[in-house]
């Protein structure tokens, strides 16, 4: 497996995601899936949004107001957690479950490999997989 490049000195990552249902997605995010809220910010620069840990502060997922209609999402646009085993999975998905939030039809890869996909408000999907990618 390679290194990291010696001129790309980051410390943190942020994935950043347009919504068109932007309350209803930060309350899936924040409720639902239970992502820790970093920041939340109004009128920056024109924009409302939240950043959430993906985890802790290293790494961030942020979620923008979008005041314009939102193309379709693309067929994959995903939010991949690996969770240690299969009872940490299962308790991820039951807390959707639990809100009435039903499983999405499963990508194959996914379904053959212990993950349980949902949607969000805006029709982007998160996984709960029960292995940590990198550890097998």
């Amino acid at each position: 497996m390679g290194r990291w490049p010696w001129h790309l000195p980051v410390g943190s990552v942020r994935f950043g995601r347009s919504s068109a249902n932007y309350d209803e997605t930060v309350r899936f995010y924040r409720d639902l899936v239970g992502l820790p809220t970093l920041e939340s910010f109004q009128g920056s620069y024109g924009e409302d949004g939240t950043i959430f840990g993906l985890p802790g502060h290293a790494f961030h997922l942020e979620i923008v107001r979008s005041r314009e209609p939102i193309d379709p999402v693309p067929r994959v646009d995903t939010l991949v957690l690996y969770l240690p085993d299969e009872k940490a999975r299962d308790h991820a998905a039951a807390r959707l479950e639990k809100a009435g939030i039903h499983p999405a039809p499963p990508h194959p890869y996914w379904q053959a490999n212990g993950g349980v996909e949902f949607e969000d408000p805006d029709g982007r999907k998160v996984v709960f997989v029960s292995w940590v990618y990198g550890s097998e």
